[in-house]
């Protein structure tokens, strides 16, 4: 009998009889031990008896074989990558198709179709058709368009246009039209000459490069820049209201009189001495406006009467008045033209 075994030694042996250990599990066997199992499961004795524990050996499929030789978790991965690929392939063989164009199938229609529409409200082909008319055609009712409407040629119209918006992106050339309002973001520019019928509102500055015509021009304040120059070829008439006057009948003696015409800024004074006339003022003229400033006011006397006098003006921003140092002649009717500027 031979030394027994220490059971240091005896690591790799059977277990004792009597003793059940733990199956391992199919995932923590080794490819060679999964072989082993598979070839023991399917051994048979040669002369066709049983396996050791009586019962006939198990005949096992080879696929089974097959599949206890590889890893369950790798075989999923690989089935994952493998779906994965194919779903890139489709992809990508999708994308590198060319979309299908839409084809619009053309319709040419007879005469007779073109009556039957004329005497009928009918449907003629969908949105994917394109009609097409050879001929003239005179449409005898309304005409209503659900889309835009694309004209390849010019458009005349006969009668009136009517467009609640129009917007014009180039260029626009129009014989003759009726503009209810105007208005004009930007700047305008008219080649030929404008002719206003009514009037004309400028609510800011004006510039005009070339010379003016106007039969009459109203204006608040007149000013002349630089070096300037106011040509008037003809007559110059200061209009308005007559000044307001008070006479010193006094001076002018008893049955003396005075009368005046023109405006704040020229006129004409008439003075008729009476019987005994004095030395002093004859007339004060008040202004209907009154200056910013002490105006400037010329006298000259009217008549041989008037040049004998010693005349002088007294003036402020309300009034002027003409008077004499020496006495006038009594009973003499004579005169002084004034003008005044500020």
């Amino acid at each position: 009998m031979g030394e027994e075994k220490k059971p240091e030694e005896a690591a790799g042996a059977a277990p004792p009889a009597g003793v059940q250990t733990a199956p391992k599990d199919a995932l923590t066997k080794s490819n060679d031990e999964l072989g082993s199992e598979a070839a023991s499961e399917t051994a048979t004795n040669p002369d066709g008896t049983t396996s050791p524990d009586g019962k006939p050996a198990k005949k096992v499929s080879p696929l089974k074989i097959f599949l206890k030789r590889f890893n369950v978790y790798l075989l999923l991965f690989v089935l994952v990558v493998v779906v994965g690929a194919i779903v890139v392939i489709v992809g990508f063989l999708n994308g590198k198709k060319q979309p299908k164009s839409p084809t619009i199938s053309n319709q040419t229609l007879t005469q007779d179709q073109l009556k039957q529409l004329a005497n009928s409200d009918a449907t003629v082909g969908d949105t994917g058709q394109t009609l097409t008319v050879q001929g003239n055609e005179i449409v005898t009712g309304q005409v209503l368009i659900r889309n835009n409407l694309n004209v390849a040629g010019s458009i005349q119209i006969a009668n009136k246009l009517s467009i609640p918006s129009l917007e014009v992106s180039g260029n626009t050339s129009l014989a003759d039209t009726q503009i209810g309002t105007l208005q004009v973001a930007q700047g305008s520019t008219f080649q030929g000459i404008v002719t206003l019928q009514n009037g004309l509102n400028v609510a800011g500055a004006a510039a005009f490069n070339g010379p003016i015509s106007a039969s009459q021009i109203t204006v608040t304040k007149l000013i002349m820049s630089g070096n300037s120059t106011l040509t008037i070829p003809n007559h110059i008439a200061f209009t308005g209201a007559a000044p307001g006057r008070t006479i010193n009948f006094g001076v002018l003696g008893a049955g003396g009189s005075s009368s005046v015409s023109g405006s704040d800024l020229a006129g004409t004074i008439s003075i008729n001495t009476g019987s005994g006339p004095q030395a002093g003022c004859f007339v004060t003229m008040t202004f209907n406006n009154k200056f910013t400033g002490t105006p400037h006011v010329t006298v000259t006397p009217i008549g041989a009467a008037a040049g004998l006098l010693q005349w002088y003006v007294n003036r402020s921003t309300t009034s002027f008045s003409i008077c004499t140092n020496n006495t006038p002649s009594a009973n003499q009717a004579f005169g002084f033209d004034y003008f005044i500027t500020g």
